[in-house]
């Protein structure tokens, strides 16, 4: 196993840690923490301050900053008009405790994402030709690979032949892997669209995109799968995805590559939540209850983590 991916899962990632960065963070930024509520905590955490439009988040410890500067990154995305969650004015990112603190625009939520609503978004995305001047990653498949098998070696949840039957399939499917012709011009990709990583812009009546982490210089093909992968696994109506392939225009289970593709996504989601979730929890049972799904070959539907 990588340092990196050891050390991290030796860290806790809780609530107590999150809220002390919380505090110094919005210290530093000259906003007052009191009351924050807490929106979501897995992935990342991210608070909502409830003395100001603001939406604090904090992405999980990694062995130091990350290469990309998404602040950087969403600043330019705005100047080429892709729809994007407005930053909250303050100096960032900040780095507190191993974790990066990013400040965003409180956006109220007052209609429910659909597929379809990625799909302009995503186009304008996909459609740029120009590259922001940051460093971004651009070996996307090749480091998938890697981060599933790192995933796998630090999760703490999985039995041997749990670990055994994922780099089984880990193998399988990059035995294929040079064999996959992509169809789409390459460019710019978010790395992991879909409804929940997207919101609605009251202000502007259009749906933005947000959660850059993933960011990478690849095949535009990863976001349509993954769109389709959580329409599917999450049990969204078909006729949501349908929609969303329509106004895109291109339907990612229309291409030879999209079995291998569809397998290499679920795989990822699988190993990531493994590595992150912790023994007895009911995201442990979630993650197990797929692995049992996979090993069967059984189409099951998932729950949300």
């Amino acid at each position: 196993m990588s340092e990196p991916m050891r050390l991290i899962a030796a860290e806790q990632f809780g609530r107590q840690r999150t809220q002390r960065i919380l505090i110094r963070a919005c210290r530093a930024a000259g906003w007052d923490p009191a009351g924050a509520r807490l929106l979501r905590h897995h992935t990342n955490a991210v608070y909502r301050l409830m003395r100001a439009p603001v939406v604090v988040k904090i992405d999980r410890p990694g062995a130091g900053r990350s290469p990309v500067d998404v602040v950087a990154l969403v600043r330019w995305l705005d100047r080429q008009d892709v729809p994007v969650v407005p930053l909250a004015p303050a100096a960032q990112p900040l780095e507190i405790d191993g974790c990066t603190v990013t400040f965003w625009r409180y956006l109220p939520q007052r209609r429910e994402i659909v597929a379809a609503d990625l799909a302009e978004p995503l186009s304008l995305l996909h459609a740029l030709r120009t590259r922001p001047a940051q460093w971004l990653p651009n070996h996307h498949i090749d480091e998938t690979f890697t981060r599933i098998a790192q995933s796998i070696d630090a999760s703490t949840i999985l039995s041997p032949s749990d670990r055994m039957l994922l780099r089984a399939e880990r193998a399988r499917l990059a035995q294929r892997a040079a064999d996959i012709a992509f169809v789409l011009p390459p460019g710019l990709v978010h790395g992991d669209a879909h409804h929940r990583n997207m919101l609605w812009d009251n202000a502007t009546t259009q749906a933005v995109l947000a959660d850059w982490e993933s960011v990478t210089l690849g095949h535009p093909e990863w976001d349509l799968v993954t769109i389709e992968v959580h329409c599917r696994r999450f049990a969204h109506p078909t006729a949501e995805y349908e929609k969303f392939c329509r106004a895109y225009g291109f339907d990612i289970r229309d291409w030879s590559g999209y079995p291998w593709l569809r397998d290499l996504r679920e795989l990822r989601m699988i190993t990531t939540n493994a590595y992150k979730t912790s023994p007895g929890t009911p995201g442990a049972r979630e993650v197990l209850h797929r692995i049992a799904a996979l090993r069967t070959r059984t189409p099951i539907r998932w729950n949300i983590l």
